[in-house]
């Protein structure tokens, strides 16, 4: 008699915290990244995994912000220079991409959600963001690509700009990497 007791008095404890949880709204959660010099947020759902930089074969008649393919835990990833993607940067002026130069970046590849085997290289990884930590930039302005979301602001000022990888992955340029 006492074992069902203390199994409705589970059940009902567990039902509560479940309706907790359906009330409450979702967080998005974020990595933080340098590239260019400019900081963005990538949604912690829409990322597979991060990966030291490796070797990259290049892919001939391939848009200058297209790398080249590189195998990531036996998968092949187009790899997509971010920075030179959304223009912040020109592949003629940065350093040669080296596997193990320390600091040459990172490949953060999509999560499989997205039907993309694409990684991205980023400069820096700068750690998990929350939306508590940020507020909107009133002084945001700008023209910026349909994937590029709002502007936010940390304590320290810093400003960061929220990308999101599902939209960048059905965008026609980002699809097109022949010349």
């Amino acid at each position: 008699m006492a074992n069902k007791e203390a199994l409705r008095e589970l059940q009902q404890r567990l039902a509560e915290r479940l309706q907790k949880v359906r009330e409450q709204a979702p967080t998005r959660n974020w990595l933080a990244v340098d590239v260019a010099g400019y900081g963005f947020l990538l949604p912690l759902d829409q990322i597979g995994e991060i990966f030291p930089l490796s070797v990259i074969q290049v892919a001939p008649h391939s848009q200058p912000w297209f790398l080249g393919v590189a195998n990531l835990r036996g998968q092949l990833h187009g790899v997509v220079d971010l920075g030179a993607f959304l223009g912040l940067t020109e592949r003629a002026g940065r350093r040669p991409v080296e596997a193990g130069v320390k600091d040459a970046g990172r490949l953060v590849s999509l999560n499989s959600g997205l039907q993309s085997n694409a990684a991205l290289l980023i400069d820096k990884l700068q750690g998990l963001r929350n939306p508590a930590s940020l507020q909107p930039n009133p002084n945001a302005s700008g023209d910026k690509p349909h994937f590029v979301g709002q502007q936010l602001v940390d304590s320290q000022g810093r400003a960061w700009y929220e990308l999101d990888l599902a939209a960048l992955v059905a965008d026609e340029t980002f699809l097109k990497v022949d010349v």
